[in-house]
């Protein structure tokens, strides 16, 4: 039993190493965020393009905006930040494709005149300037 009470110490001084790590990561992108913003400020305050009001409300919001994301990132951790799989279809699978998509969607047919049309018209464009 002594195996198994270490196994589950390790694994909880290992969880609040993460939280503690995850902490501090989070800290330093929000000073980090915090220094941009009023470094970008203090310039838009040189050029005349804001005053300090302007610029205290400017970082103010950017700081607000940063834990705002900071926060959500966090809550939605299962959520996949893996950018989306897009499925090339031959002409043979179009068939397919064409008869699943019934829901007012134009089709492939459809769409590929459309691309015709405007390959078309990107041509003569080009014929036409100087």
């Amino acid at each position: 039993m002594a195996g198994f009470e270490d196994i589950v110490k390790k694994a909880f001084y290992m969880g609040v190493g993460f939280a503690d790590y995850a902490q501090e990561k989070a800290g330093t992108a929000l000073t980090e965020i915090t220094a941009q913003a009023q470094q970008l400020a203090d310039e838009m305050i040189a050029r005349g393009e804001m005053n300090v009001e302007e610029a205290r409300k400017f970082v103010d919001e950017m700081v607000q905006q940063a834990q705002q994301d900071i926060f959500e990132d966090s809550s939605n951790g299962s959520e996949s930040k893996e950018p989306r799989i897009i499925e090339i279809v031959t002409e043979e699978e179009s068939e397919t494709v064409d008869a699943s998509a019934q829901d007012g969607s134009p089709n492939v047919d459809e769409l590929r005149d459309q691309v015709q049309s405007l390959k078309e018209e990107l041509q003569q464009l080009r014929k036409d300037s100087p």
